[in-house]
């Protein structure tokens, strides 16, 4: 018999967000942003430079999908006797976003946009079942500016 205590869903929503993780997630969006500018400053005029920006911001995509993805793994670890489903959740982010890495950045960064996308709206269904429907407003914010700046870099790629 389990004696674990799991905490209702509406009770952990109801819960405040904690301001330094939240101010840690925003800031997590200057790499995108910085990354997309200098993907279009640069342009075509050092080809070096370029590819490098491209892969470099592909690549923290990459990992920023993973944490996501993440996520469901540390919220479903807290109910062993939980479903299994949280997990399978959890791992198909990060490879989708590893095979976005194996591309051509023009197209790999489509493929994290749509992934930043896509997994938003997946935790707008789980997110509440979990106990963190609360972060589903910042959660919208910060993938709508990373999928915006994923798709502006891949079109000046």
């Amino acid at each position: 018999m389990s004696t674990t205590t799991t905490v209702p869903a509406v009770a952990a929503s109801a819960r405040p967000l904690n301001p330094v993780a939240l101010r840690i997630a925003y800031w997590g969006l200057v790499p995108f942003i910085v990354g997309t500018g200098l993907v279009w400053l640069i342009g075509d005029r050092d080809l070096e430079q370029h590819v490098f920006v491209t892969t470099a911001l592909s690549s923290y995509a990459a990992l920023v999908i993973s944490f996501l993805g993440g996520i469901y793994w540390g919220l479903a670890a807290r109910q062993p006797d939980g479903p299994s489903r949280p997990f399978v959740i959890g791992i198909v982010p990060s490879v989708v976003a590893w095979i976005g890495v194996l591309m051509p950045p023009y197209s790999g960064l489509v493929v994290h946009g749509v992934m930043l996308v896509a997994g938003y709206l997946v935790d707008r269904r789980f997110y509440p079942q979990l106990g963190v429907a609360a972060w589903l407003t910042p959660r919208f914010r910060l993938s709508a500016v990373a999928a915006l700046c994923c798709f502006l870099a891949a079109a000046g790629s």
